[in-house]
């Protein structure tokens, strides 16, 4: 008996969180201390794609000064603080990706540039992960349209 509520239980909670309503769009407040945001009909919000749901980004690249400050990487090491100096240094490149934690459902983030600008960057692989490979292909040269594909492509599944 114990087993059947343990698994019931289990079933319920999986069903619960397993939610695919499409996320709805939700203009933010403007902040008159803050420099103007980039329009919202600059933020690509996908709700379903051929291989999933494509989190939110921008489609039309965002002015640097126009984006929320990201954390000094001087507060983290490693990977981390390798992630954060991204963040500061190729900023309107992350405001273009989209982010597979899907902090855009849970958290309102807008990309991934959207994860470094508090502490959720360094807590999270796939954000880092996805900043760290950013970086090397545009070292590489490659443009943002072809980065976003392959992200989408790496993490997308």
């Amino acid at each position: 008996m114990k087993k059947l509520i343990v698994v019931l239980f289990a079933l319920f909670l999986v069903a619960s969180c397993s939610n695919d309503q499409p996320s709805v769009a939700v203009k933010p407040t403007p902040v008159a201390s803050r420099p103007s945001q980039p329009a919202q009909s600059q933020i690509h919000i996908h709700e379903y794609a051929a291989k999933g749901r494509v989190p939110a980004h921008y489609t039309i690249p965002p002015e640097a000064r126009t984006l929320p400050p990201t954390l000094s990487p001087e507060l983290f090491t490693g990977n981390r603080r390798q992630a954060y100096r991204i963040a500061k240094e190729i900023p309107e490149t992350l405001a273009q990706l989209p982010c597979y934690c899907h902090c855009d459902r849970g958290q309102g983030h807008k990309s991934l540039h959207s994860c470094f600008e508090s502490e959720h960057g360094a807590d999270c692989g796939i954000c880092i992960n996805e900043a760290l490979m950013a970086y090397s292909l545009q070292k590489q040269g490659v443009g943002v349209s072809e980065i976003r594909k392959q992200i989408i492509d790496a993490y997308g599944q």
